[in-house]
């Protein structure tokens, strides 16, 4: 591949969320794509922001870049999505893995959204199959189904830049985790070995960082070849029983995200908050004893 048909990716560090939004751009047409924006919310009063959001629609503007695309790679559980928020000053298209109807059927029961809440995915305007390929000017988007994490995880392969959104860390962290409702280590192993087949010089962005012991700085790009190398939880070697295994004695330990409940009632919308009720008033829900 030449390197002018490369994406040229810039991320977003949204500290509060540990989680990067990134800008893939096409250099020859500029137009570009939004993956996984992060709407702000503060806990302890319930007020959301569009600071994170806003911070990169200025990118956007400076590098006079088109916004082709608003992906999404699944209905996160940690932050609550700025897509909606994004998709209004743009007029750009957001994409969704198919499989996000499973998603929203588990959690729309849970939350007792109603009949007025659609499982059908058509928050989103466009719903993306395994293999399915797309235009991003002259560049190419490849959609790679890649559950485990959730069922309806996908990655975006765009030249030779891959988005994995959840489903690997940095090597020295690991994957994540596969405890959520329709979470599978062992699909997440198979989703995994998928992605490593890839090009080892495949660039490889990760929608969160965190810092295990020993490492002092955040960082979201890595390769093909490091996670083959060193990943420690699926390097090269690591058979499927010893994964799951390991992923579920890891899991077994792990607290719900902080911003699970939130979240999702946000995310399985396309970013939009829950409509309001006869007094004006958006509310998100806390189911009592279920999670």
């Amino acid at each position: 591949m030449q390197s002018d048909q490369r994406p040229r990716v810039q991320g977003f560090f949204h500290a509060d969320t540990n989680t990067i939004t990134y800008v893939a751009s096409c250099p020859a047409t500029r137009q570009c794509a939004i993956i996984d924006p992060v709407l702000d919310y503060s806990v302890s009063d319930g007020r959301t922001g569009t600071a994170a959001a806003d911070a990169v629609a200025a990118h956007v503007r400076e590098r006079q870049l088109t916004v082709a695309w608003i992906l999404e790679t699944h209905v996160h559980a940690d932050h609550l999505s700025a897509a909606a928020h994004l998709r209004a000053l743009f007029g750009a298209p957001l994409a969704i893995g198919e499989h996000v109807t499973r998603v929203q059927k588990v959690f729309g029961d849970l939350f007792n959204a109603g009949a007025d809440f659609a499982r059908d995915g058509s928050q989103f305007d466009r719903l993306l199959r395994d293999s399915e390929r797309f235009a991003l000017g002259e560049l190419e988007v490849e959609v790679l189904h890649t559950p485990g994490h959730t069922p309806a995880c996908v990655s975006y392969r765009i030249g030779d830049a891959l988005f994995v959104g959840d489903t690997l860390f940095m090597p020295d962290y690991g994957t994540a985790r596969c405890d959520f409702p329709g979470g599978d280590a062992h699909a997440m192993y198979r989703s995994i070995r998928r992605l490593l087949a890839l090009p080892p010089a495949t660039r490889m962005f990760l929608c969160h960082d965190y810092l295990p012991p020993g490492r002092r700085d955040f960082v979201w790009e890595t390769s093909v070849e490091a996670q083959r190398a060193h990943n420690v939880q699926i390097h090269d070697g690591i058979d499927e029983v010893t994964y799951v295994s390991a992923r579920h004695q890891r899991d077994a330990t792990l607290a719900a995200p902080q911003l699970l409940l939130p979240a999702v009632q946000v995310n399985m919308r396309a970013g939009d908050l829950p409509p309001a009720e006869a007094n004006g008033v958006r509310y998100l829900k806390i189911p009592l004893n279920r999670i």
